[in-house]
C-alpha cells in the first residue's frame, strides 16, 4: 500500500504511520533499526528496493530523504516536502518513508528525519550516491550509529577512496570494502591450506575506477607484510577486481575471475578449480552491514593505515 501526502509536514506524516497501523495493523514492534536513505529526486528507487530486499533479514523503518541534485541559480522551487509512506506488499518486511523536498525545504535534513525515527532503536546512515565531504559531521552522519557511503558511484572513485581515508571516523564503511568480503574469504582459506610458506611476491589486479581493487591490494600487503604490485586497467570493458596472484616458493597462487561470476584458482601440484565468485549485489552488501552495527575495526585499519602505505606502489594499465 503507497500512501501519498503532498506538501506536508513530519507531524502530519506521523499522524499518517499511526493512523495506517490501526486500520491496517502494521506495527513497528519488530522494526530493529532505523535505516535514512539520502537520495536524489528521481534516484532512488534502486536503493529502495535494495533495502526492501534487505529488510526481510533485518526488519526496519527506512526513511528516505531524496532531495535536488546540486543547486541552480535559475529557478529555485518553493519550500515544501512531498512524502510517500509504503507498507506491505510496497515495502518488504519495512515501512518505508520517501521525502521528497524541495528548495529551502532542504536545508536541515536532521529536522526532517528526527520526529519519524524509531525510538531507541539504532540509526544507520547510507548514501548510494555521492556522499558528504565528511560523513561523520554531515547532519543525517551526526545521527547515525553507521555511516554507509560507496566509493565506485563517485565521479573519481580512486580519489575518493583516498578522501575516506582522511575523513574515517569509527563507524563509516564503504560498499568497497563490503563487496570484497568473498575473495577476502577465498583467499584466507587458500592460505590457511598447507604448504604453510611465506608469500614473497604480490600482485592485484582490477579496473581503474574499482576502489575494491585499490582496497584488496592495501589489505594484504597490511596482513602479509609484503610489497605489493597494485596494476588498474582502464578501459570500457573493466569492472571490478580482475585476480590476485601470491608468490611463494613451491609456486604461484592465482585466483583470476576472468568472465563474470567464476573464478578461476589455480596453485602448484593441484588441479585449477572454477569457483563461485559473483560481485555482490547493492541487497547483499547492504544486508552485510547491517548485520553488525559496532565499528568495523578491520575497514578502519585498511582505510587509514594500509591504504596510505600503498600510495606510490599503484601503476596504471593500458585499457583495451
Amino acid at each position: 500500500m503507497i500512501v501519498d501526502l503532498p506538501n506536508t509536514t513530519t507531524a502530519k506524516i506521523s499522524k499518517a504511520l499511526v493512523r495506517i497501523r490501526e486500520e491496517g495493523g502494521a506495527v513497528a514492534l519488530g522494526r530493529v533499526l532505523t535505516l535514512i536513505i539520502a537520495s536524489t529526486l528521481g534516484h532512488e528507487e534502486e536503493a529502495i528496493e535494495a533495502a526492501n530486499d534487505a529488510s526481510r533479514e533485518h526488519p526496519m523503518r527506512v526513511i528516505v530523504v531524496s532531495t535536488q541534485e546540486g543547486t541552480s541559480s535559475q529557478a529555485i522551487p518553493e519550500a515544501r516536502v512531498d512524502a510517500e509512506i509504503r507498507v506491505g506488499g510496497d515495502a518488504g518486511a519495512s515501512e518505508v518513508i520517501v521525502l521528497r523536498v524541495y528548495g529551502d525545504a532542504g536545508n536541515d535534513p536532521e529536522s526532517l528525519v528526527t520526529g519519524l525515527l524509531l525510538s531507541d532503536a539504532p540509526v544507520v546512515a547510507w548514501w548510494p550516491g555521492t556522499a558528504p565531504a565528511v560523513p561523520s559531521d554531515s547532519p543525517l552522519g551526526r545521527i547515525a550509529y553507521r555511516r554507509i557511503t560507496d566509493a565506485s558511484a563517485q565521479p573519481d572513485p580512486q580519489a575518493a577512496l583516498h578522501h575516506l581515508s582522511g575523513s574515517y571516523q569509527p563507524g563509516d564503511t564503504d560498499f568497497a570494502w563490503t563487496r570484497l568480503t568473498l575473495w577476502r574469504a577465498q583467499l584466507a582459506a587458500v592460505l590457511d591450506q598447507p604448504p604453510y610458506e611465506s608469500i614473497t611476491g604480490i600482485k592485484v589486479t582490477g579496473a581503474a575506477a574499482s576502489p575494491s581493487t585499490t582496497l584488496l591490494a592495501a589489505w594484504l600487503q597490511m596482513q602479509l607484510g609484503v610489497p605489493v604490485e597494485c596494476e588498474l586497467t582502464a578501459g570500457p570493458q573493466t569492472n571490478g577486481v580482475h585476480g590476485v596472484h601470491l608468490t611463494r616458493t613451491s609456486g604461484l597462487i592465482s585466483l583470476e575471475r576472468e568472465v563474470p561470476d567464476i573464478a578461476t584458482l589455480s596453485q602448484p601440484m593441484q588441479p585449477t578449480q572454477d569457483l563461485t565468485l559473483k560481485r555482490r549485489s547493492l541487497r547483499d552488501c547492504l544486508a552485510d552491514e547491517l548485520r553488525h552495527l559496532d565499528p568495523d575495526e578491520l575497514y578502519g585499519e585498511v582505510i587509514t593505515r594500509g591504504l596510505p602505505q600503498l600510495v606510490g606502489v599503484v601503476t596504471q594499465g593500458t585499457g583495451v
